[in-house]
Formats: C-alpha cells, sequence, structure tokens
C-alpha cells in the first residue's frame, strides 16, 4: 500500500514535510516526491474521506493494489501509551484486554505496555506471568508489552522473582511507595533500594507510583471527620506526597546509580526535583492527560469521573507540566487507563468511589488539542511525547514510534481541522463514565494503521479481529 500526501514531523531532517509512504509490515520507502513504480500494482486510488467497512476490507485484503491518500492529514507514528491497566484477567468487570486495546486504537494508540498489578494473579513471578499470558494472548486488537511486579509479597524471594520476570521480556519492574491493594502492598525505602539495585543488574528500569505513604496516611487521619467530598480526598493526598516520595526516590536512585521511571506526575514541584536530575542521571518521567487539562476546581463539575491517584492538582501544576513536556524534561504522557462501572465510581461516597479513569482513548485527541493546537507543543514534541520517547524509553524504538524506512508500519492519521465533543458512550472500553465527557477538542484521529493493516477508522470503526495484535518480547 501507498500512504499519500502524508503530513509529518520527519525525525531525520528535523523539519515538516509532506511525504509519500510505501508499506507492507514495515515502512519500506519514504518520498517526498510520488512513489513511482514500473508494474500495474497499486491501481486503485482511494481518499480517506472515501473510506467505508467494504473498501477497508478490501484493502486490508489486497494491499498491494492500493494508494491511499490522506489528504494533507497530520500523520504520525502509531501511539505508544506505555501505562494501561487492561486488568485481564480478574477484573475484567472494569476493563479486560479486548475492549482496552480497542479503545486505544480509537484514539490511535497502537501499542500499550499493561500495569502488572491489576490483575489476578498480580505478574509478579514467572507462574503468574504465564497464566496472565495466557489469557491475553488472543484478545488484543494492538501490540502490547508487560511489566513485572515487585511488591511488599515474597520480598524474600525478589531476586529469583525478578530475575523469572525478566526471562519472560517484561519491559521493567512497578512498584508502590503507596498501596491500598492487598495483593500488591507497598514497598518500603530500604526494599526500593534492593530492587533498584537488582533491576539495574537486569539492565531494566524501575517504575515507581511516588506518593508517600506516611504523608497520605497522616493527612487522611487529619482529615477523617471532614465532609466525605472531594475537598476531603484532594487534602488527604497533597502535593507534598509526591514531593516526598520522589525526593527519597532520587536519592536512592543516584546512590546506587539506579534505572528509575517516575509514573503519573501530577505535582510540579515533584516534577521540578526530577527535572534538576535526569540530565545527569537516569531518571525519567511521565504525566497524564487529565492533569494536563484539568484541576481540582473542576471537581465541582466533574464529580469522582475525575478521581485518580495521584489527584489532579492546581492551575499552576498544570501550567507548569505542559512547559516541563515542551522543554523536554518530562518525557512523555502515559494515560494511566484505569475504568471501572458506574457502581464503583457512584457510590454515594466520594471517599470510597473507586480512583482510576478510561483515558487510552483520549490521550493522543487531548494532547493534541490542548498542546499542538494551542501551539504548547510542536508538532516534533506532539509525536516525541505520544509515541516516540516512550518507544525509546522501553527500548521499542524504532520498532515503534518511528516513521524511518525499517520501523513498524504503525500510525495515527489526524484531522486538525475536526472540532467535536467527546461523549462517553463513544468509549471502546468497558467504562461507563469519564472526566472527558461533552468537553470540546480540535483535531480527532480518523484512521489508525498498525504493521500495514487499517485497523481502525472513525468512518467503519474496529477492522480487525482480536489477537491481530502481537506480544513485544
Amino acid at each position: 500500500m501507498i500512504l499519500k500526501n502524508c503530513y509529518i514531523y520527519d525525525e531525520a531532517t528535523g523539519k515538516e514535510k509532506l511525504v509519500d509512504f510505501h508499506v507492507d509490515e514495515k515502512i519500506t520507502a519514504v518520498k517526498e516526491e510520488p512513489i513511482k513504480t514500473v508494474s500495474t500494482e497499486y491501481t486503485i486510488e482511494i481518499k480517506l474521506s472515501e473510506l467505508n467497512r467494504e473498501i477497508i476490507s478490501a484493502i486490508n485484503q489486497h494491499s498491494e493494489k492500493y494508494i491511499l491518500d490522506c489528504e494533507g492529514m497530520i500523520t504520525i507514528p502509531g501511539g505508544v501509551d506505555p501505562h494501561v491497566h487492561f486488568d485481564t484477567p480478574g477484573f475484567t468487570y472494569r476493563e479486560d484486554f479486548y475492549h482496552g486495546s480497542m479503545s486505544a486504537v480509537a484514539g490511535g494508540v497502537t501499542t500499550v505496555i499493561d500495569m502488572p498489578c491489576t490483575s489476578l494473579p498480580p505478574v509478579t513471578n514467572g507462574k503468574n506471568f504465564d497464566e496472565k499470558f495466557a489469557a491475553i494472548k488472543n484478545e488484543s486488537v494492538i501490540d502490547f508489552g508487560l511489566y513485572g511486579g515487585v511488591c511488599a509479597n515474597n520480598f524474600e524471594q525478589l531476586s529469583q522473582l525478578m530475575e523469572e520476570l525478566t526471562a519472560k521480556k517484561v519491559r521493567g519492574f512497578k512498584t508502590y511507595f503507596v498501596s491500598g491493594m492487598k495483593t500488591f502492598p507497598q514497598i518500603s525505602l530500604l526494599q526500593f533500594e534492593a530492587i533498584m539495585k537488582k533491576a539495574k543488574e537486569l539492565n531494566l528500569p524501575v517504575l515507581l507510583h511516588a506518593e508517600d505513604s506516611r504523608v497520605v496516611s497522616d493527612m487522611t487521619k487529619k482529615y477523617e471527620n471532614a465532609n466525605d467530598d472531594y475537598f476531603r480526598y484532594c487534602n488527604s493526598r497533597p502535593a507534598q506526597a509526591e514531593v516526598t516520595a520522589v525526593a527519597n526516590a532520587i536519592e536512592i536512585s543516584k546512590r546506587v546509580d539506579g534505572d528509575l521511571h517516575v509514573v503519573h506526575v501530577a505535582s510540579s514541584e515533584a516534577a521540578k526535583l526530577l527535572n534538576q536530575v535526569h540530565n545527569e542521571y537516569n531518571i525519567t518521567y511521565e504525566t497524564c492527560p487529565h492533569y494536563l487539562y484539568f484541576t481540582q476546581d473542576d471537581f465541582k463539575r466533574k464529580g469522582s469521573s475525575l478521581k485518580t491517584a495521584p489527584v489532579v492538582k492546581t492551575k499552576k501544576d498544570q501550567t507548569e507540566l505542559w512547559s516541563y513536556l515542551e522543554e523536554g524534561n518530562c518525557s512523555f504522557v502515559a494515560s494511566d487507563h484505569a475504568p471501572a462501572p458506574l457502581k464503583e465510581k457512584q457510590t454515594g461516597s466520594f471517599w470510597k468511589d473507586y480512583g482510576g479513569i478510561p483515558g487510552v482513548q483520549t490521550l493522543i485527541p487531548v494532547v493534541f488539542s490542548g498542546g499542538y493546537k494551542k501551539q504548547k507543543l510542536t508538532l516534533k514534541k506532539f509525536t516525541e511525547v505520544v509515541s516516540t520517547n516512550a518507544a525509546k524509553r522501553y527500548n521499542l524504538y524504532p520498532q515503534k514510534g518511528s516513521l524511518q524506512v525499517g520501523s513498524d508500519a504503525d500510525f495515527a492519521i489526524i484531522n486538525p481541522n475536526i472540532s467535536w465533543k467527546f461523549e462517553t458512550k463513544e468509549l471502546l472500553s468497558k467504562g461507563e463514565t469519564s472526566p472527558f465527557d461533552n468537553e470540546l477538542l480540535t483535531g480527532k484521529v480518523i484512521l489508525t494503521i498498525l504493521r500495514g493493516k487499517i485497523i481502525y477508522s472513525d468512518a467503519a470503526g474496529i477492522a480487525v479481529e482480536k489477537g491481530y495484535g502481537r506480544y513485544l518480547a
């Protein structure tokens, strides 16, 4: 297939340009001049606006016959979301790998890395990994990786368990400084140092949920008699919880010369600490779309649909996180996709309402609308923070996150001129509520391609069967 008239950021030249791609499963050529063929191939030319289910099926069966005119639409490498909770097996009433992967592809994400903590059993050893993999290997419509997890359970077997997971080709090790999960309890600072040392030996990063358990515990007690509303929850998880946890993690990581990635940073003060060390040490961090779009003031209109941990912060935090993305201090944006049914999100007690949102489908649209369209991010930086940088961080690049010859032919094609209101009913996730419901966005993913096959179009929906996605070993 030829993808014609694609507007891209070209990392090889550092320029934005209009190009044609020649693809099979890989990108085989990138040309600024029309690609000339000497055979009778590519005799059928179709415009993006002409796509329907029948035409997509024909293209996927006989791609060698087709030229797809992308009509100058913005084209980026398929999105890479390295922070999702797809919950299979064990919590599939909240989300499962099939629905989560469909939701991803509708948002232009072609690769995810799934967290180890929200499945039963948690992915904390080789046997549990095998059980998880057996349950998901034929369920995904997109490519995927997995993390291993390290928690306080069975810590005396730390070395063996981390080695077992490394043999399964996990992309890193997730751990928590504060956790409410009985099957995945938090670790101490001493344990964290042992994890960092072992992960360094195994040449894998440690991913940290950085909120300090003592700060959270103390503030929870302080506000235990307050009204059961979002003020109480926000006060129980202040920015200081992130700042303290990040400071401790940095100190330990520097001491052992470890490889640390801090997930879902919401506090700009915590981010500043990370900014100070990321050039000198192997320490990186991510933020999330909800921290870039909402503040605590939005709880008044969004309620528990916006409840997450860490909690969204202030306008100052939001503004500074955007600047850290553009400056390159914050490596990328990840969704922390973690939906739940209404019965868990709307219990009648804000304190008990489930913390988590279905974010993978809205990741690229929100960052495009709030970042690129509002000139907070260049096309180069937008491409990096939703695709390239995460692929590089987890050793998926240039197979993923790239538009180079030889990379997987993964594309998200965006119409930058469509203004639209996102509605929860559009979710392909099992999630039943989203804080982005009724939010006006500019720029919409209209086509997603994975390994040269159209897997989603805005006009026709999902175009492949479950199981098309591959495990990225």
